[in-house]
């Protein structure tokens, strides 16, 4: 039992869309290459007749065109977060609840074990290409905190306001598509997204347009919805391991899971809805205490997000990005596995190579 207590509590928040570009190229052969399941994913592909995710990752040069497409980019995301998650050191950190950002919640459900890792793979596969096929709307992003990660709530109220009538207006659709700490993602059509651009102030590089994102999490998907679960049936899904939060900040427990409704959320509300990874970060701090917040590669896109959550709620005593910053030098408690540093510190081989 004195093993157990000595375990580290960790919050998983395992990462979306957007996370394997140019800097992440080479990764997964670099992390899994060889290992049996990637060989796996790989038969997969090929029995698809798709580029196996070995052979992109180490195709030459790194294309936007089509290691970003979702059919490519989504498996390749997952397949490097996942072999981050088989490389975390269970001996002495003790995964307590899982969440993720958008496409995160797909791999959430593999590192909780509501489904297989195969399973998986195939409902990544499947969703990266309807959303690529059909790519309806696109997805724009932009801070409502100040240049300190301080939240300005009075900025983020007109923010929404403004969308909102933008969308009130002749022939546009423009949507909350993720609440993402201190950034909100706006998804629309082409008419919605313009004149939320046109009206937006310039600030460092935002307003900025996601490429080859369609406008996830708005009732722009309700066609890739429909196809969605037309494909993937239910059958695969099982109650978690350990508890998933996902995009609404509602818990999944292992001992009150329905498979069905787990499925219905995944390829139904999620899909159309919001999806508010502040808020799921929040719950995951509050209801299960981590001492550690990991965020699984590739990258580490998702670790500003996550601390502009976390500031929110002074977790760690953080009020802004410097305090933030300070406390990470000092003993990191939010951890990126995309760096390599922190990955170390929650894999054996890491631990023992640094003494």
């Amino acid at each position: 039992m004195s093993g157990e207590s000595a375990r580290e509590r960790i919050l998983i928040v395992c990462p979306g869309r957007g996370t394997y570009n140019a800097a992440e190229w080479g990764t997964l052969n670099r992390l899994a290459g060889g290992s049996e399941w990637l060989g796996r994913f790989d038969a997969m592909r090929r029995e698809a007749e798709l580029p196996t995710l070995s052979e992109l990752d180490g195709e030459t040069p790194f294309r936007q065109g089509l290691h970003g497409r979702g059919e490519h980019a989504s498996p390749l995301i997952y397949a490097c977060a996942w072999a981050d998650l088989l490389s975390i050191d269970r001996e002495r950190y003790e995964v307590v609840a899982v969440t993720g950002n958008s496409m995160g919640w797909y791999i959430a459900l593999a590192a909780a074990g509501a489904l297989e890792p195969d399973e998986t793979l195939q409902l990544i596969g499947t969703m990266g290409w309807l959303m690529q096929e059909r790519l309806a709307g696109g997805q724009v992003i932009y801070p409502w905190v100040d240049e300190s990660w301080r939240p300005d709530w009075a900025l983020r109220q007109e923010l929404l306001a403004l969308a909102e009538r933008i969308h009130g207006g002749e022939e546009a659709e423009l949507y909350l598509s993720i609440d993402l700490g201190g950034m909100l993602v706006f998804g629309g059509n082409e008419t919605g997204l313009s004149r939320l651009t046109e009206r937006l102030p310039a600030r460092e590089r935002y307003p900025l347009r996601l490429h080859q994102h369609a406008a996830f999490h708005t009732p722009l998907q309700e066609g890739v919805k429909r196809e969605a679960r037309r494909r993937l049936g239910a059958e695969p899904f099982r109650a978690p391991e350990v508890p998933m939060i996902d995009g609404r900040g509602h818990i999944w427990t292992p001992w009150s899971t329905d498979p069905q409704a787990l499925w219905d959320y995944t390829l139904g509300e999620q899909l159309v809805a919001p999806y508010d990874f502040t808020t799921a970060v929040k719950v995951g701090v509050r209801e299960f205490a981590p001492d550690r917040i990991v965020i699984p590669g590739p990258g580490a896109t998702l670790g500003g997000g996550t601390a502009q959550t976390l500031i929110q709620i002074g977790w760690q005593g953080w009020k802004d990005k410097a305090s933030f910053q300070a406390g990470q030098q000092q003993e990191p408690r939010l951890l990126c596995m995309g760096i390599s540093e922190q990955r170390d510190r929650l894999t054996a081989e890491g631990a023992s190579a640094h003494g």
